[in-house]
């Protein structure tokens, strides 16, 4: 067993600035959805997604469903989203009454693959919802092309791509929808909650309609909806958040090129890919242990973390359809990458606090292990 101080996986920055803010709403005397909430929409519009309309919700979760909702997708749909990846997205599909359909992910970037996509279109698809899994962007171009062709939405899970860009445009910004978690592990946080990019205002009424009881106005309920408001405390923490969001993705990009050039000749590691044209986020800096099974994988984990006292995660390590609650939506087909990724991959630290000596033991500790097969 190591002595040294654990470097954890992931790490929320929560600092003075945000307990000032949250000090303010509590004396203002209105914490629930108010000025805050209207306040962080429209910075985090501006800011993240060229402008568009945002809505706040309570979470990442409650912002897919109430999109897929607005966007109106129900009973009798088909949505097409990836197996490798946390289940919320196929739940919120589920939840809406429609029936997730997934489909494999490509080996470079572990997002959605437009081939794969094409393969498993019915005349039931309604739409498909790539992930922007791990902070890059999924491949937009070629999705874009497929729902053209087949007259479906696009919608995105951009849980873990704040600030993320697609050939010079944001991630969020490109289906009828876009929605952004604020969990505390994500790139930035509000404690809790999430927000939903809205290609018009059509869909953004809906979904704040859909937040609030299906009103707008106190009373004058017009649909049947839920309470997924986002607090003021949570906006307000989310302002601060949205301050900082960019000088912290810029070291977690320093962070990803050190290791990446420290990693690059540790044989049997693939380090994270980049496409052209595209902004990677790094929420999560996601190596493979090239031919690992999942139990090789684990052993890989657990030397590192009790050797040298390095945090990791495996995200994921059951696709979607292979769970117990979603395996009932499970494909006929084979998903190979989507198979040999989630035995391969392990999310290494890249949070912006850590310090070069970190750096190093992360790197020196992935060579010692991995080199010496765990």
């Amino acid at each position: 067993m190591t002595e040294q101080p654990m470097i954890p996986a992931a790490k929320p920055l929560i600092g003075e600035d945000e307990r000032v803010a949250v000090d303010r709403v509590l004396r203002s005397g209105m914490v629930a959805q108010g000025p805050e909430v209207a306040a962080f929409e429209g910075e985090f519009g501006a800011q993240l997604v060229g402008g568009r309309t945002c809505v706040a919700v309570n979470s990442g979760t409650s912002g897919l469903h109430l999109g897929l909702l607005a966007c109106g997708i129900g009973e009798g749909d088909e949505v097409v989203v990836p197996s490798f990846t946390f289940a919320a997205t196929a739940n919120a599909v589920a939840l809406t009454g429609a029936r997730p359909v997934f489909a494999d992910i490509s080996a470079d970037t572990f997002t959605l693959d437009p081939d794969s996509v094409r393969e498993v279109l019915s005349d039931r698809t309604a739409a498909v919802m790539p992930v922007h899994l791990y902070g890059h962007p999924a491949d937009l171009e070629g999705l874009r092309a497929v729902t053209a062709q087949a007259g479906v939405q696009l919608f995105e899970d951009a849980a873990q791509a704040h600030g993320a860009t697609f050939r010079g445009e944001p991630v969020g910004g490109f289906g009828s929808f876009g929605m952004f978690s604020l969990y505390p592990t994500k790139n930035m946080t509000s404690g809790e909650g999430g927000m939903v990019a809205c290609a018009d205002e059509e869909i953004a009424r809906g979904v704040r309609l859909l937040r609030n009881q299906g009103m707008e106005k106190q009373y004058a309920n017009e649909v049947i909806g839920l309470n997924n408001r986002m607090t003021d405390i949570h906006a307000a923490i989310g302002r601060v958040q949205l301050t900082k969001v960019g000088a912290w993705t810029q070291a977690r990009q320093a962070n990803a090129a050190w290791l990446d050039e420290h990693l690059a000749g540790v044989a049997g590691v693939v380090v994270p890919t980049v496409r052209a044209g595209c902004t990677h986020v790094y929420h999560q800096y996601t190596v493979r242990i090239d031919g690992a099974s999942g139990a090789q994988r684990d052993e890989v984990v657990a030397a590192l973390r009790e050797e040298h006292g390095v945090g990791s995660g495996v995200y994921y390590p059951t696709p979607n359809h292979e769970l117990v609650s979603l395996s009932r939506f499970a494909p006929a087909w084979e998903l190979p990458e989507t198979a040999r990724a989630a035995a391969e991959v392990i999310s290494l630290p890249v949070h912006p606090s850590l310090t070069p000596g970190d750096l190093e033991r992360v790197a020196g500790a992935v060579a010692a292990v991995v080199g010496a097969g765990a």
